[in-house]
């Protein structure tokens, strides 16, 4: 009888500790590296600077009295703040709740009464939605709504970032030492919201062992190392983005480059030119728009070699041009769901083609490719298109 589950091979051991302790080993042994750039607000951080952002968060966070196991939402597309939140709540042991950028006003309310949140930080609005307006109709109804800190200017309910940021002022640093001692690597640290196929969206709690150690083989797989630059576009408010992103990159002493708030194939283009990522994640809809963008062959790729296509079925044409036309000989696949923070399997960088559009990949719990990832050969031409991915959605 075939066995009903699937193992990798247990040759590399997991990661026995917090996010926030693995921001603080990443911050001492790549001070200087940058971690976080965001070209659309002018903003560059190093690990040092990354740690030292996030502990004043994490002290602002306290002075509004978050406590451990407190719910902190994030309702925002991907900025430096994002990043900044979720590394804050790591440290002091709060449960980061994200809320989806693309929420009506009826499925903001729900989450917000049903995970409980307690402080939440909102963009002012996204695209052509007024956030401001929307809260100001659903703020009554969460009691347990005790505070909303503003990405831009107050309003006579809601704090901005910086009035916000200056009550850090009145935290001591070793305060957030002493809250970051307290969390155990199994305790709840998010809280993400899958869109589900029925009803309302579903949430599904991870924890500091679910997604660190989820990251970490993510980045493991891509080979990534200091140096390594992943242009990000997808989004923070989902797996894809703040875990195969920012904690792959986290875990490797790696640059996490932010083309823009949202999609746009364009910025996308110029982020890794003028950036010279080595990596570049999407959904495939993201890859063709980039490919037929307008200028698309007088951008500069040739420093990308890897990434990851997820999110959707992978059309073998797509896969070839990524390869061909946008440098990216080890391109992996990803395969998994939310609940499983999110990736199961991943596609091997040096794996042929066909072998990577047609499968899922392999257990995601093996050690890192055993040939060099420096010096990339184009793989094997190969197949058909083949439903190779729904990551992080159910």
């Amino acid at each position: 009888m075939e066995p009903s589950y699937v193992s990798g091979r247990a040759d590399r051991p997991l990661l026995g500790r917090t996010i926030g302790d693995q921001l603080r080993r990443s911050a001492s042994a790549h001070p200087d590296v940058e971690a976080l750039v965001a070209p659309h607000q002018d903003i560059r951080l190093t690990f040092a600077q990354l740690e030292e952002a996030s502990e004043e968060v994490a002290r602002a966070l306290l002075a509004l009295g978050v406590a451990r196991g407190d719910r902190v939402g994030i309702w925002s597309a991907n900025r430096a703040e994002w990043t900044l939140v979720q590394y804050a709540t790591a440290l002091i042991g709060a449960i980061l709740v994200n809320v989806n950028p693309a929420y009506r006003t009826h499925e903001l309310e729900f989450v917000l009464r049903r995970s409980g949140i307690g402080v939440l930080v909102a963009a002012r609005n996204f695209r052509s939605t007024d956030y401001v307006a929307m809260l100001d109709r659903v703020r009554s109804r969460a009691p347990s709504l005790g505070r909303i800190v503003l990405l831009g200017a107050e309003e006579s309910w809601a704090s901005s970032w910086g009035a916000f940021l200056s009550g850090a002022g009145k935290v001591p640093r070793e305060a957030v030492a002493e809250r970051g001692s307290e969390p155990d690597v199994d305790d709840p640290i998010n809280i993400q919201y899958t869109s589900g196929t029925t009803g309302l969206p579903k949430g599904a709690t991870l924890s500091h062992h679910n997604i660190l150690n989820n990251g970490f083989f993510v980045g493991e797989r891509l080979g990534l190392v200091p140096g390594d630059r992943i242009c990000v576009p997808v989004p923070f408010y989902h797996c894809f983005g703040m875990v195969m992103g920012t904690l792959a990159a986290l875990t490797h002493g790696t640059t996490v480059v932010l083309p823009g708030e949202a999609f746009h194939p364009h910025a996308v283009l110029q982020a890794v030119e003028r950036e010279r990522c080595t990596a570049l994640y999407g959904v495939p809809t993201m890859f063709v728009s980039e490919l037929g963008s307008p200028g698309f062959d007088r951008f500069d790729l040739s420093s990308l070699r890897t990434g990851i296509m997820a999110g959707a079925p992978c059309p073998v044409e797509v896969m070839k041009q990524e390869v061909d036309r946008m440098h990216m000989h080890e391109v992996t696949i990803c395969y998994g769901m939310t609940e499983t923070s999110p990736v199961s399997f991943q596609s091997l960088p040096h794996d042929d083609l066909d072998r990577r559009v047609s499968t899922v990949g392999r257990s995601i719990r093996t050690s890192r490719p055993r040939s060099s990832t420096r010096s990339p050969g184009p793989p094997s031409p190969g197949g058909r298109r083949a439903s190779c991915a729904r990551a992080g959605t159910r």
